[in-house]
């Protein structure tokens, strides 16, 4: 049943980000090219310079794992932010690994413009199953890919299997508090077409469980809020670009779902952050 699990989760993650109105949607508003939750130095910062930060933050606990010679997975890698960051700041070479096709054309694209074509590989596959062989790489790395996933446990054993001993797994997922009601989190679900969503507790106990060392979660909560918060604002405002893009239909969704999300963060309901361990 986890396998089919896992199978299911994967074709309605690959339905959901390759659909016209999530592609408009996150490439529009989301942060562009770095569709992930933000580490704000302000609370109106633009959401891409905060998803910025938050893949600076991410290499920090890398430290010098990240360099000329590192090679680099990159979990769910959607249109290439980070993997560009990590190619361009610190010569890694990356293979991003993400299920959508509508996504990897244009992370090709943008690699191609920006002369990195040569040090990102685009792979279509899922994290369910990862495409190379034992001990290939330096780094593991996800930015809130693991919540589409239907055997979380699995996805982590897969990061442990490719890392080399020593590697770094580092990652970040939309999660739920301990304690957090079902009605106020499943909302969330459900945009996302997600079956459930993990805690920090589930993700600490399954990398003690693989024989991580050193586990940390550094909890950012705070920033998912502000994240939900500048969204809200932005679909709300409903610039050009977004109207474009995205079917009304699909804006008055998210003038709902949106705030939702954003009134459970406030009542302390989602936890974010980054999880950090390496292969022993």
């Amino acid at each position: 049943m986890t396998e089919e699990n896992a199978a299911r989760a994967t074709d309605v993650a690959r339905a959901y980000y390759d659909t016209d109105d999530i592609d408009g949607f996150y490439s529009q508003t989301w942060g562009g090219e770095d569709i992930h939750v933000g580490v704000y130095a302000d609370p109106r910062e633009a959401i891409g310079s905060a998803a910025g930060r938050t893949v600076e933050r991410m290499a920090s606990k890398v430290g010098e794992a990240l360099g000329a010679d590192s090679v680099v997975l990159d979990m769910g890698s959607g249109y290439g932010g980070a993997a560009r960051r990590l190619a361009g700041v610190y010569g890694c070479h990356v293979v991003a690994l993400n299920i959508s096709e509508v996504q990897n054309l244009r992370h090709r694209e943008i690699n191609a413009e920006r002369g990195l074509d040569d040090r990102i590989e685009v792979v279509s596959g899922s994290f369910q199953d990862i495409p190379s062989p034992d001990g290939k790489f330096d780094v593991v790395w996800s930015q809130e890919a693991l919540c589409h996933s239907g055997d979380r446990a699995a996805v982590l054993r897969e990061a442990r299997r490719v890392l080399k001993p020593g590697g770094h797994l580092v990652f970040t997922d939309l999660m739920a508090a301990e304690d957090a009601p079902d009605d106020e989190v499943r909302p969330a679900a459900e945009r996302l077409r997600l079956i459930d969503f993990a805690t920090p507790g589930f993700y600490v106990e399954q990398l003690r469980a693989l024989a991580y060392a050193d586990v940390e979660f550094d909890d950012l909560s705070d920033h998912m809020l502000t994240h939900y918060e500048r969204l809200t604002e932005e679909v709300l405002a409903a610039a050009p670009g977004l109207t474009d893009a995205v079917s009304a239909a699909y804006v008055d969704r998210l003038r709902t779902s949106l705030p939702q999300t954003a009134a459970a963060c406030r009542k302390g309901h989602f936890r974010w952050g980054i999880f950090h361990g390496r292969r022993g």
